[in-house]
């Protein structure tokens, strides 16, 4: 099967808005069918509005699980995911603020539990990425915006979740291509 070739897609902000690509991105395709795997289970996604993040909302929704999305400023496609979670019929929260502050990390997890009463599945997702030749023009201050996104996020989303997780719940960490790629790709 040949691989879609799809035209780069520029936006001049961070983050991205999902709803202004064109073409749109595939996040689940109509053939796929769950199994009722994650049957009654509750996830929290950071950076669910969108990416990776709408498609792990739609794919656990298939297998029966609620969501709570935590996303930064991009409402208008959390709505949307949200949307697409609740026509598989299953609930969505939304909550906007920042992973980089360990106090909204802890907010989000006590409205998770408020909301649901439980908490399965945590999917560190949230991230933020710039494209650099050169690493020592990197300013201080986007140097540590980026890990107070992309790294220290994880451990204050980890530190509010696991006291509530139980044998058998998950923490997932996920990470872009552009961590894996060089200057030449």
């Amino acid at each position: 099967m040949a691989e879609r070739k799809q035209p780069r897609q520029q936006q001049e902000q961070q983050p991205g808005k999902e709803h202004a690509m064109e073409p749109e991105p595939e996040f689940i395709r109509d053939s796929y069918r769950g199994s009722a795997k994650l049957h009654d289970k509750v996830a929290v996604i950071t950076g669910g509005d969108s990416g990776i993040g709408r498609a792990v909302a739609l794919h656990y929704a298939r297998e029966g699980a609620d969501s709570v999305l935590a996303y930064l400023n991009e409402a208008r496609d959390a709505e949307r995911t949200r949307e697409l979670v609740e026509a598989e019929g299953r609930r969505c929260l939304l909550l906007e603020g920042d992973v980089g502050d360990a106090a909204f990390c802890r907010e989000v997890v006590e409205k998770a539990l408020g909301h649901f009463g439980k908490l399965n599945i945590l999917i560190n997702n949230a991230a933020e990425q710039h494209d650099w030749n050169d690493a020592t023009q990197i300013p201080d201050a986007q140097l540590q915006r980026t890990f107070q996104t992309n790294i220290f996020s994880h451990f204050y989303m980890v530190k509010a979740a696991l006291p509530h997780m139980h044998k058998g719940d998950s923490i997932i960490a996920t990470s872009s291509i552009n961590a894996f790629k060089g200057n030449d790709t």
